[in-house]
Order: structure tokens, then C-alpha cells, then sequence
């Protein structure tokens, strides 16, 4: 299990490498992940650094530089995105290489004193732990919630899918569908991209900007390809009686032109004392192979 500091684009990083796959994290700003796949492959992850990057519009009057990879947002409770959700996170920060991995820290923000960070723990050749981290340094209490993104580039045969309900008696879910937000979106409730199976939800992609979010108790989001033979699966615990924004643990979002697919997963909101910190746990895992469109044949092939 090689850990070793590099530079990614000119940026501080740190490299982890297992058998079966490789993870690049970057600290001279963020902290992000910016490169994730097989060693030798493809990388799995959006990423934009270059002399001219990708601005999108976050809300009106506000441009974004997005970058990609996978990052760590603080979402407000019943809203995902707020003012506080687009805060420049071009500060250095720190790396720390432990045993089984390493951690990634952020610059301190200066208005809500709270601080990112991103841990990672080997747990296998093929699967990683990700702790996404958030610190209160203030002297006040602190109302947040971790949200994680993850940045991937489709294929033509990429899909999506998340496993729906939890198995048992009186199962159900919730889906919430936005029509528009922040200057994005369809302007139509109506949706093509997305189908309901008989245990899952599934994504393919055809370029048209949406956004969806899901109640999922299996707490499970996976990107899937039979051309390119892998499936890349983020899992993360759910809370029954937390409250979520949206009343959603899981979302994504397909970005024009399929540009990008974000998987996203989000924790429940916190209270979070001076001197606290909140955990969002996620187990990444990345299989030789496709699975079918099913939640069950997804559960089966994780274990």
C-alpha cells in the first residue's frame, strides 16, 4: 500500500495505490480528490485545473471555479445549497500520512470558523474508507451538515443506480425532483433521464441538466459500465429519525452535455459544539466489472 507526496497540476497532492486502485488527494488547495480509477486506467473523477478552468454559475451574479474531483460541502439543514455552500476553498492545507492511509485538511474558514478535512483508510485492494470531516474552531455553536461530492465523467455506456427502500413490509420512498435552482435547471418537472425499477433508481445520462434526490436507506449511490468494465459504488449509514435536506441521503446531478455526473451523499444536520467535530462515512469500492441495473444484483455483487 504505497502512500507518497506528489504534485498533481502543479499542486501538493499525496497518492495512495492499492492493487486495484489509486487515489490522488490534493492539499495545496481544498482539500479534493482528484484523481480515483485503476492503476494504469482511466480516472473516474472529473478534473479541471487548467489555465482556463470550467466557472459555472452558483446562484445569480455568482461564478464558481468547479475543478471536480470529490469534495466536501457543509449543507444548512433543510437546504442543500446556501450562501455558505460555494466558499473559496483555493487556501492551502495540510496532509498527514497515517499507517493506513492519510488525511487532507483545509484552511479554516474565517466567517463560520469550521474547518474540512478528508481522511481515508485502506480497507482492502478494492475498497477504501472516507471520512468526511467537518471541525467547529469557533466559540459558537455550529449548525451543520456534511454533504459529499464526487465528480465522475460518464461513457456512452455509463449508468447510474440507487438501490430503493429497505426490504421490508410497508416500504416506501421519496424522490424529490427539482424543476430549477440557482439559475439551473429544466424548467419542467418532467424527466427522461432517470427510470424506476422495481428496487432501484437508474440514471443514464443523455446531457440534459438535472438534479435528483432520494431517501435511501440502503444509503447506496453506483456508477456502472459494461464497456469499460467496472462499477464504482459509495455507500454511507442512514439514520432513520435524522433529518436530511430534502428529506434526501442521496443525490445526483448530470451537468450539460454530460460534462459530468456528481454522486453525492449527504448526513444528517448537527449541532455542533466549539471544539467538536461531525464524521460522514463513506465505504468507496471499485469492482473489475459491471453489474446489473437492479439494487439486488448491486447489494449481491458488494457483499
Amino acid at each position: 500500500m504505497p502512500i507518497r507526496a506528489i504534485s498533481h497540476d502543479g499542486v501538493a497532492a499525496v497518492e495512495l495505490t492499492t492493487p486495484a486502485l489509486r487515489l490522488v488527494a490534493v492539499h495545496g488547495f481544498g482539500p479534493r480528490f482528484a484523481w480515483f480509477g485503476r492503476p494504469g486506467g482511466d480516472n473516474l473523477l472529473l478534473w479541471d485545473d487548467s489555465a482556463k478552468p470550467r466557472y459555472v454559475r452558483a446562484a445569480p451574479g455568482k461564478d464558481w471555479k468547479l475543478r471536480g474531483g470529490h469534495r466536501l460541502w457543509i449543507h444548512g439543514g433543510g437546504a442543500d445549497e446556501n450562501e455558505a455552500t460555494y466558499r473559496n476553498d483555493d487556501a492551502p492545507g495540510t496532509c498527514e500520512v497515517h499507517g493506513d492511509g492519510f488525511t487532507v485538511g483545509g484552511a479554516l474558514d474565517p466567517e463560520t470558523r469550521l474547518r474540512r478535512s478528508l481522511r481515508v483508510r485502506v480497507l482492502g485492494d478494492d475498497r477504501l474508507e472516507v471520512d468526511n470531516i467537518i471541525v467547529n474552531e469557533g466559540d459558537m455553536l455550529a449548525g451543520a451538515g456534511p454533504w459529499g461530492l464526487t465528480c465522475t465523467v460518464p461513457g456512452p455506456a455509463t449508468r447510474y443506480l440507487v438501490p430503493l427502500g429497505d426490504g421490508t413490509e410497508w416500504d416506501s420512498t421519496t424522490i424529490t425532483v427539482f424543476r430549477c435552482w440557482a439559475g439551473h435547471g429544466t424548467r419542467s418537472f418532467r424527466e427522461e433521464q432517470w427510470e424506476l425499477g422495481d428496487d432501484a433508481y437508474v440514471l443514464t445520462p443523455r446531457g440534459k441538466e438535472t438534479k435528483r434526490m432520494v431517501r435511501a436507506p440502503r444509503g447506496l449511490i453506483a456508477m456502472t459500465d459494461p464497456a469499460r468494465q467496472f462499477t464504482f459504488a459509495i455507500r454511507c449509514p442512514f439514520d432513520i429519525d435524522a433529518a436530511y435536506p430534502g428529506a434526501a441521503n442521496i443525490a445526483a446531478y448530470v451537468g450539460p452535455g454530460n460534462f459530468m455526473v456528481e454522486m453525492e451523499t449527504m448526513g444528517a444536520v448537527a449541532l455542533l459544539k466549539p471544539g467538536r467535530s461531525l464524521v460522514h462515512r463513506q465505504e468507496w469500492r471499485l469492482l473489475p466489472r459491471a453489474v446489473d441495473l437492479t439494487g439486488a444484483a448491486l447489494l449481491a455483487a458488494l457483499g
